[in-house]
């Protein structure tokens, strides 16, 4: 017996020494586990070795044969709703599938007009020469501004441009002799309804009617029209504050002259050009004056090398405010963008909005265009107005609060900033979102791509209706199932810079809004620090 208990026990011994015994687990610093021996059968390591041929791929042998492990390549497509595209800025590259950019998203837009034969050949005399139309739009009720127009008017007609008024600044124009009204440089506009904008029978069925072909006499007594349409206008010359700026916008609700800005309001904003420049700044727009590095040589160009930069039209902006030139040196090489320098026009593509409202039984009934903001509030009712909103149909929130603003880049500087809203570069692609005092803490503005399409309805258990306004006009009452969509309109605003976007916005928040001004703090003094 005694025998049969050593021989089992021998046998107990030797299956515990041969038996598999997991790795023993190290623990690191950072709480990650791993195993001190390799889990890898040395069979399989036998069959299948991985090697490296030097430049990083890695390559397997399979019985003596070997077979490069290439991995599968990859592409990148933009899509949005309606499809997607091939064509974006993001690529893939090299064989690990590495993403770059190959540009930015944005950058400086400029302009130049291309010489073509029909071009030159008018330059000849060997066809009739075009004659570019400007659309000049003054603020009304301001008979200074009036006069300053007329002024450029004569000077502009005897370059041979065209001139394209309204109905009421030609109303105005009747008071001035030197006008001749019935001349056919000088070409009534009046803003016919946009097929598909508006609201009610003019959303329906818009008019596209001959209404605004204004007839005149000769000195033959014969009649004829000198009839403008919205095409018919090369640049636009605002001669007022911002207002006018947005007037130009909802005009225009489809695709938009460049428009030169010219200072004539209270604050200006996005008007960087001072009236007593207007002249000038429109021929170099037109292309009709050239700005070049020669034309600034002279006795002043002895006062010093940053004086080659020097514009022919003044460097004073609209509040008498000089605008400094950014120096570049140090870390770039590029020379600073000047207005009209090397026949570019450097413009601000100012965004907009497509809007439309809808009402619960999903017809339409009102589209505006908008460059400033969309503003949903609880209008004169004492309750908060009540809204579900959505991001391409996913829910972004519930917003109960005295309203919400939608805002363009353009418009982050107004109703959106002083409701605590961000700042905004106008050349940034996005849609701001901010709450108009909202009952709760964590509501905070917010920022979205301009590919988004955002909707807010107001739902059927309000307490009350809801208002929304587009860029301040167009006040509709939104009933309990209506809704409001907004998203990127595809025409937008392209605005004349006098420097570039950067300059022009920085110099704007500065003297406008006093932007980051405070008393700067005094260097401390050796005498300080010793005591």
């Amino acid at each position: 017996m005694k025998q049969q208990i050593l021989s089992l026990a021998i046998i107990i011994c030797l299956v515990d020494a041969f038996q598999f015994r997991p790795a023993p687990i190290i623990r690191t610093s950072r709480h990650r586990l791993y195993s001190a021996e390799p889990q890898t059968d040395i069979n399989e390591l036998n069959s299948k070795a991985i090697k490296d041929d030097g430049s990083g791929n890695l390559f397997q042998t399979n019985g003596g044969h070997e077979k490069a492990a290439t991995k599968r390549k990859m592409e990148l497509t933009w899509c949005n709703a309606d499809a997607c595209h091939e064509t974006i800025r993001e690529k893939v590259v090299g064989d690990h599938n590495h993403m770059e950019l190959t540009a930015p998203a944005t950058g400086q837009v400029a302009y130049s007009f291309v010489e073509d034969d029909t071009s030159s050949s008018s330059a000849n005399g060997e066809g009739k020469s075009y004659s570019p139309a400007v659309l000049i739009l003054v603020k009304p009720d301001d008979e200074d501004l009036v006069t300053m127009a007329v002024e450029v008017i004569e000077q502009l007609l005897e370059y041979g441009v065209q001139i394209m008024v309204d109905s009421i600044f030609r109303d105005k124009l009747k008071k001035f002799d030197n006008i001749d009204l019935d001349s056919e440089m000088i070409r009534h506009f009046d803003p016919k309804p946009v097929p598909g904008f508006g609201s009610g029978k003019q959303l329906l069925s818009p008019s596209v009617d001959d209404d605004n072909n204004i007839t005149t006499t000769n000195s033959n007594g014969e009649k004829q029209q000198h009839s403008a349409d919205l095409s018919d206008a090369d640049l636009i010359v605002t001669l007022g504050g911002d207002g006018t700026i947005m007037y130009a916008s909802h005009v225009f609700s489809g695709p938009v002259p460049p428009i030169l800005p010219v200072a004539g309001g209270s604050m200006g904003f996005l008007t960087p050009f001072a009236r007593e420049e207007m002249l000038e700044t429109i021929l170099i727009a037109l292309g009709l004056k050239e700005v070049t590095l020669d034309e600034n040589e002279g006795e002043d160009a002895k006062e010093g090398p940053d004086d080659k930069n020097r514009l022919a039209i003044s460097q004073r902006a609209n509040n008498n405010m000089h605008i400094e030139a950014s120096s570049f040196s140090g870390y770039s090489d590029r020379e600073p963008l000047a207005f009209g320098n090397n026949n570019k026009i450097c413009i601000s593509m100012r965004m907009r909005f497509d809007c439309r409202i809808f009402g619960s039984d999903g017809t339409l009934r009102a589209r505006y265009v908008v460059l400033n903001e969309v503003v949903i509030d609880r209008g004169s009712s004492p309750y908060l107005a009540s809204l579900e909103c959505f991001c391409d149909d996913v829910h972004l929130t519930t917003v109960q609060a005295d309203g919400i603003i939608f805002a363009t880049p353009t418009g982050s500087t107004a109703y959106s900033m002083a409701a605590g809203g961000s700042v905004v570069h106008p050349a940034v692609p996005a849609i701001m979102v901010t709450p108009i005092c909202p009952h709760v803490l964590s509501f905070r503005s917010m920022v979205f791509p301009d590919h988004v399409v955002l909707r807010c309805y107001v739902p059927s258990d309000a307490r009350s209706t809801a208002c929304v306004h587009f860029d301040g006009k167009h006040r509709t009452e939104l009933s309990r199932g209506d809704s409001v969509q907004i998203e990127m309109s595809p025409h937008p605003v392209p605005t004349i810079n006098r420097v570039d976007h950067s300059a022009d916005w920085l110099s704007s928040l500065k003297s406008n809004f006093n932007f980051n001004t405070r008393v700067r703090q005094k260097n401390i003094s050796t005498t300080s620090v010793s005591n």
